[in-house]
C-alpha cells in the first residue's frame, strides 16, 4: 500500500478520555510548569488551554485496547519500519483553541493522519513526516484541535570529519531557529549522509542505528549555555531588567518582558525535585533503568538531568544532589547531578567529572536553554 493511501484514515473514533477535567491533574502540570495563573485554582477553574492533548492521553498503560483506536498507525509504522525509517523523532505541534475546558468535562476525541510528506532528506536522516490531527471534545461540543508532526526516518551515518559546535558540541546547522523550525525547514534542503531508505514495499533489511548518545540541538537562543557547559560551567540567565532569574534559556524575559540579560554561575547545589526512572524504550546508547531528575537548583531554577552516583531505586524526592560534568565521549560533555556528594563534587565512574568553579556573574554573547 502507498504511503499516501493512508492520508484520510481514522486512527481513533470516539476515543474517551481516561479521566474528566479535574483539579489534581491541572495542579501537577502547573507545578511542573510554574504557571501560578490564578484562573487555574478553585471551584470556577479551567484548565491551561496546553493540556489539551493531556486529556485523550492513555498514561502508563498505552493506548492497547482503549476504545475506538484502529489499526491505522501501527500498520503505517510497520510499513515505514519494513523500508528502513526505524527512528522516530517529534517535530512539532499546533493546537488551536475553541472553549475552555472546565472541571467536571467529559472528555472524547477523534484523530485521523491528515498527511504524510513525500521522502525528505535532514540532518538526522532520510524518511517521512507524518501529520496526526486530532478533534477534543467536550460534552460532545468541539474544545480544541491538536496536530502533532513526527519524522519516521532511516538514521544518517555519522561523519566523524562533520562540524562541530563550541566546545566540542556538535553544533546544529541553521542556528538562530527554533529547534522544531531549523529540524522542518532543513528537511528539503539538508544533506545527509546516510544511504536513502528503500521504496516502500522492497522488504530492506533497516540499517544498523548507531550506539552514540543523542547531542543536543545548539541554536541562537542556547548556545551560550552550550559554551558554558563546554568550559564546565552552568550558567543561568538573569533578567537585567527585574532580577529574575530563568531556566531553561529564553529570548526574554517572562516576568517583565525585557530582552537584556546577563548570566549567572550556577553554585551546583539542588535537590530532586521530582523523577521518573526510564525502563523503556531501550536506546543504543542508554543502559535502563536509570534515573531523570526534574533538579531544583539552590538558585531556585529547575533543570532536568541524570542523577549519578546511587541506583536508580534509591532516588528520592529531596534528595540534595551536586552538579558533575561528565565526559561521554570525546566530543560530548553534560551536566548531571551525583547524590550525596555534599559540598565538593568528585569523580564519576565511566568518566572524569569535574565541579563547578566558584559561583559569580560571567557575561556571555548570546542566549540559549538546554
Amino acid at each position: 500500500m502507498k504511503l499516501r493511501e493512508f492520508e484520510g484514515r481514522a486512527a481513533t473514533v470516539g476515543g474517551v478520555g481516561r479521566d474528566p477535567v479535574n483539579a489534581p491533574m491541572i495542579r501537577h502540570w502547573c507545578e511542573a510548569m510554574g504557571d501560578a495563573h490564578p484562573g487555574y485554582r478553585g471551584p470556577d477553574a479551567v484548565a491551561p488551554p496546553t493540556m489539551l492533548q493531556a486529556w485523550t492521553m492513555g498514561g502508563l498503560a498505552g493506548h492497547a485496547g482503549r476504545p475506538g483506536r484502529s489499526d491505522t498507525n501501527d500498520e503505517l509504522f510497520a510499513l515505514l519500519d519494513g523500508a528502513g525509517c526505524t527512528s522516530v523523532v517529534a517535530t512539532d505541534c499546533e493546537q488551536e483553541y475553541l472553549r475552555p475546558l472546565r472541571l467536571g468535562d467529559e472528555i472524547t476525541f477523534d484523530s485521523m493522519i491528515e498527511s504524510v510528506s513525500e521522502r525528505k532528506t535532514t540532518k538526522l536522516g532520510t524518511g517521512y513526516f507524518i501529520t496526526t490531527r486530532m478533534d477534543v471534545r467536550a460534552g460532545g461540543e468541539l474544545a480544541g484541535t491538536h496536530r502533532f508532526r513526527i519524522l519516521k526516518y532511516a538514521p544518517a551515518r555519522r561523519n566523524p570529519q562533520g562540524d562541530e559546535g563550541p566546545a566540542g558540541v556538535s553544533a546544529a546547522k541553521g542556528a538562530g531557529r527554533s529547534a522544531d523550525t531549523a529540524s522542518t525547514a532543513d528537511a528539503a534542503t539538508a544533506a545527509s549522509t546516510a544511504a536513502p531508505p528503500a521504496p516502500i514495499g522492497t522488504g530492506a533489511a533497516p540499517p544498523r542505528p548507531g550506539s552514540s548518545r543523542p547531542r543536543p540541538v545548539v541554536n541562537r537562543d542556547n548556545a551560550g549555555f552550550w559554551e558554558g557547559v563546554g568550559h564546565r560551567r552552568l550558567l543561568i540567565q538573569r533578567c537585567t531588567g527585574c532580577g529574575t532569574l530563568r531556566f531553561p534559556w529564553l529570548p526574554g524575559c517572562n516576568t517583565c518582558g525585557g530582552p537584556e540579560w546577563d548570566t549567572v554561575e550556577a553554585s551546583g547545589a539542588g535537590t530532586v525535585y521530582s523523577y521518573v526512572v526510564m525502563h523503556h524504550p531501550s536506546f543504543p546508547a542508554f543502559d535502563p533503568p536509570y534515573a531523570v531528575g526534574l533538579i531544583e537548583l539552590a538558585e531556585g531554577v529547575r533543570m532536568v538531568s541524570n542523577v549519578v552516583g546511587v541506583p536508580h531505586d534509591r532516588v528520592r524526592v529531596g534528595m540534595p544532589v551536586r552538579l558533575e560534568f561528565r565526559q561521554y565521549d570525546e566530543e560530548l560533555l553534560l551536566p548531571v547531578f551525583r547524590a550525596g556528594a555534599g559540598r565538593e563534587g568528585g569523580g564519576t565512574a565511566g568518566g572524569p567529572a569535574t565541579s563547578p568553579a566558584t559561583p559569580g556573574a560571567v557575561g556571555v554573547p548570546s542566549g540559549g536553554g538546554s
